[in-house]
């Protein structure tokens, strides 16, 4: 059986690693794992029409995938972005959000004892951020997205001291600080973050953000999404087991 992770690009990905070991690991022969960097969206039909059994979807993918589906299921129809897709029939294909409930396993096990915070800010509006938008909804956290486009809750530049105060988690959804451009960073004012912040970016290579070093250095409790890309990885395993019926 095939799997890929489509998006673009894909050179910082770990899923083609992870997957290969996984089939290893369970004695699995006959099974691959490829990346397949589309640089449009419509680059998706031969993929869809080939003899592949399930796909990882990254950036910038995650919202324009869901046009080609037949079918998508509930929460990921609620969110408004898919990162799993598994084959439904011959050219039939059913979209899934991993990304939420992964996130939410992650966060919820990471603050531990302690009380959740009331309000969390999402840096960036894609569809990691609609993800995570739906989790903290759902844990009771209420969840305001930071946009450099104005289709958010705040732009960078609404950000005050306020803000932070009332906001304790901060979540980055967007690609700053990745391989190979970690000098960057979500343009945030660092010297508002305290002791009391929670941050958490889905970047998770490097492991130790330029994000996530300026909150430490502020005191703020952090975490990188590697966790979270474990869950979210399992999760899709999960899915392509019982569509593939294998």
């Amino acid at each position: 059986m095939k799997f890929g992770l489509i998006g673009y690009p894909l050179g910082h990905s770990f899923s083609k690693t992870y997957f290969t070991a996984k089939f290893h690991d369970l004695g699995l022969t006959g099974y691959a794992y490829d990346n397949f960097p589309l640089s449009g969206i419509e680059e998706v039909l031969p993929l869809l029409h080939s003899d592949l059994t399930g796909l990882n979807v990254t950036l910038p993918y995650k919202q324009d995938i869901i046009t080609y589906l037949n079918d998508i299921d509930r929460e990921a129809f609620h969110i408004g972005a898919v990162n799993v897709l598994a084959r439904t029939g011959q050219y039939s294909w059913k979209g899934f959000n991993t990304d939420a409930s992964a996130f939410r396993e992650s966060l919820v096990t990471w603050l531990g004892n302690c009380a959740m915070p009331m309000k969390a800010l999402i840096l960036g509006s894609g569809g990691a951020a609609r993800a995570v938008s739906h989790a903290l909804t759902g844990l009771g956290i209420h969840p305001s997205i930071v946009s450099r486009r104005g289709n958010g809750d705040y732009l960078y530049s609404q950000l005050s001291p306020g803000v932070f105060k009332d906001h304790l988690l901060i979540v980055n959804t967007t690609p700053l600080g990745m391989e190979p451009d970690i000098m960057s960073c979500p343009d945030i004012p660092y010297e508002q973050i305290t002791s009391q912040h929670w941050l958490y970016d889905l970047v998770y290579n490097p492991g130790n953000t330029l994000f996530l070093t300026r909150g430490k250095q502020s005191g703020a409790k952090i975490k990188n999404g590697l966790e979270m890309l474990h869950l979210q990885a399992e999760h899709a395993w999960s899915i392509w087991k019982l569509y593939g019926k294998f």
